[in-house]
């Protein structure tokens, strides 16, 4: 499976991206998707992961309800739709899959994770 991620940019304090990661490959080895993100000197953290039924879990401390995951399953795509942004927000955005039938808790698992996209970028500053 090979993801492309795309749709990161530079954006003001309360604006809004979203992000789209666009799968190919053997996609249908896959049963849940998440968005990680690193910012410069920390370790990576999960920011939303969705199940390919549709189930989705939000690292609630980081989004705090500003942000949404979906997944397009005809266009194998996922996406990430981030509002109110703020500065702490900056940070690469990665998109992973994962083979495995995650439970809840284990969707937050870097190591969950079999195929990750190459990260795009997201920078919040005036």
């Amino acid at each position: 499976v090979q993801l492309q991620a795309s749709g990161g940019g530079l954006v003001q304090p309360g604006g809004s991206l979203r992000l789209s990661c666009a799968a190919s490959g053997r996609t249908d080895s896959s049963n849940v998707w998440g968005w990680f993100r690193q910012a410069p000197g920390n370790e990576r953290e999960f920011v939303a992961g969705i199940r390919r039924g549709r189930g989705t879990t939000y690292n609630l401390d980081l989004v705090k309800g500003r942000f949404t995951i979906s997944r397009d399953n005809a266009k194998e795509a996922l996406y990430l739709q981030m509002n109110s942004l703020i500065p702490e927000d900056t940070a690469v955005y990665y998109c992973a899959a994962a083979t495995g039938r995650l439970i809840t808790s284990e969707m937050r698992r870097i190591g969950a994770y079999d195929y990750w996209g190459q990260g795009t970028q997201v920078t919040v500053s005036s």
